[in-house]
């Protein structure tokens, strides 16, 4: 089957059709001259596409701009010049089915296949529908979704497939190399750990209200793993130069098998990317989610709250952080086993074990 995947900007575009394209290739299904991904430059899928060895092309897009309308001149030109860079990829890769995840590019590429014919469908991992899919809804033969709520904002409800997160799928066939935390940082495997972290980056407001927390939690009876993110790693050990966190806090810049070390926790602090809430619900992981509040449409409170609205999270907005709230907040899921465990069920049972498995067969239903 030949496929073009597109879709960029965020991880939340490109994770979940990684996950597709390394399951399309272990069932032989695609191989990889038959797969492309189409994206932007300057988005993060120019960086994690070409490394993880798939075929990429590029298409010169841009946003809206909601700030200075006037602008949005040069938006629409450039989206006429790339409905016709998308038809010339289109026309020499003769896929058998347009696969978008969302962003200003993915609206170009599906949109455009649809005008030709070509078999195509979208997949939604927010519970926030963006605006390309919003778009694009109109035109695609199928669209697969994660949450709930995000179904609602479609009014073409014959297309309509809920498939879960593909990441879903391969966070628990990546599992399988665990982290032995003894080993690897001296931590006690038989204690309550938590990991705290904000994205490989980082997230400034959880590492502040780590550094405000950190006396009160150096005394609690479980253990806490904080990744503070590459790019404030070293400002966190300023701040801490000579200062006693106790033995049961690592801190650490990143963790490279976040799947091998999240079974492992009893509870994670996060941010509420749909990426991280596909890992955490596909292990059944409890969470305590702080919502990043500079992202489209507040995607990440509706995505948060669809999860503790079914048990498996507690959500603490941003602008409501402080050391007394988020403390409390571990202590209640690390100190009570009974909460713990009624919360990981619940979160499993949100999971989609085989996520990447349903998107493929819609595909293959679809695919001329």
């Amino acid at each position: 089957m030949r496929v073009i995947f597109t879709g960029g900007g965020t991880g939340g575009h490109i994770y979940p059709i990684m996950a597709i394209i390394e399951r399309l290739k272990e069932r032989g299904i695609s191989k990889d001259d038959e797969i492309l991904f189409v994206g932007t430059q300057k988005g993060l899928e120019s960086r994690i596409v070409p490394a993880a060895g798939v075929n990429f092309k590029t298409i010169k897009i841009q946003g809206f701009n909601r700030k200075h309308p006037l602008r949005n001149f040069e938006t629409i030109k450039l989206f006429l010049q790339a409905t016709k860079s998308a038809r010339k990829i289109l026309q020499e890769f003769k896929p058998d089915v347009v696969l978008g995840t969302g962003g200003y590019v993915s609206g170009a590429m599906v949109y455009e296949a649809a005008k030709m014919h070509i078999p195509t469908m979208i997949h939604e991992s927010n519970s926030v529908v963006g605006l390309a899919n919003k778009f694009l809804g109109h035109y695609v033969d199928k669209i697969c979704y994660t949450f709930d709520d995000a179904a609602k904002e479609f009014s073409e409800k014959k297309k309509l497939v809920k498939t879960g997160n593909p990441r879903s799928q391969q966070v628990l066939g990546l599992n399988e190399k665990k982290i032995d935390i003894k080993k690897e940082w001296g931590l006690n495997p038989q204690m309550p750990t938590v990991l705290v972290f904000g994205g490989s980056r980082g997230a400034l407001a959880i590492n502040r209200i780590m550094l405000k927390s950190l006396m009160d939690l150096k005394k609690k009876p479980y253990q806490i793993i904080w990744a503070t993110g590459t790019y404030y790693f070293d400002s966190v050990q300023k701040k801490l130069k000579g200062i006693n966190i106790g033995t049961n806090i690592k801190i650490l810049p990143y963790i490279q098998n976040m799947p091998g070390l999240l079974p492992e926790m009893t509870c994670v602090v996060s941010r509420s990317g749909a990426t991280s809430i596909a890992e955490f619900t596909a292990l059944g992981v409890p969470v305590i989610l702080i919502p990043s509040p500079n992202v489209t449409h507040n995607h990440q409170m509706k995505n948060a709250l669809d999860l503790e609205k079914a048990g498996a999270a507690l959500v603490i907005p941003e602008d409501d952080l402080n050391p007394n709230n988020f403390v409390s907040s571990i202590d209640h899921i690390l100190l009570d086993e009974k909460y713990a465990t009624e919360m990981s069920k619940a979160s499993k049972a949100l999971g989609v074990p085989d996520a990447s498995d349903q998107v493929i067969k819609v595909m293959q239903e679809i695919a001329r």
